[in-house]
């Protein structure tokens, strides 16, 4: 008999336990405007933004989220083989990064600092 009544409550335990995941979610609402943008404004990392003429040569000229963005760069890093063989941590910039970067050497780390001197507000232009 003493078997049985575990058994009892691991089952009770099992059948309560989905339930609980399951009203967070539906009270919480952090899914609802994940799954349904209209009307709500993007957050900051779905906010369209404007790439500047040297970072359009890269990415394109039509406003795009900043995660895109280093999406986007990091497509083409890989395209044109940017990354240094010996560490692939640094990114040996072309003539278009170049113009991006500043520098023909730069860090994965340091890629988004100088991205985000390359884009701006919609608005702004």
């Amino acid at each position: 008999m003493p078997t049985k009544a575990p058994k009892e409550t691991k089952a009770s335990k099992e059948t309560k336990a989905p339930k609980a995941a399951k009203a967070p979610k539906e009270k919480g609402g952090k899914a609802e405007p994940a799954a349904s943008p209209e009307g709500q404004k993007p957050n900051a990392l779905q906010q369209p933004l404007q790439p500047s003429k040297e970072l359009a040569a890269v990415v394109g000229a039509e406003p795009l989220p900043r995660g895109e963005v280093v999406s986007k760069v990091w497509d083409y890093i890989k395209k044109h083989d940017l990354q240094n063989p010996e560490n692939r941590r640094e990114i040996l910039a072309d003539a278009k990064l170049e113009a991006v970067f500043g520098k023909k050497k730069v860090t994965m780390f340091e890629m988004n600092k100088y991205l985000a001197q390359h884009l701006s507000s919609p608005e702004a232009g």
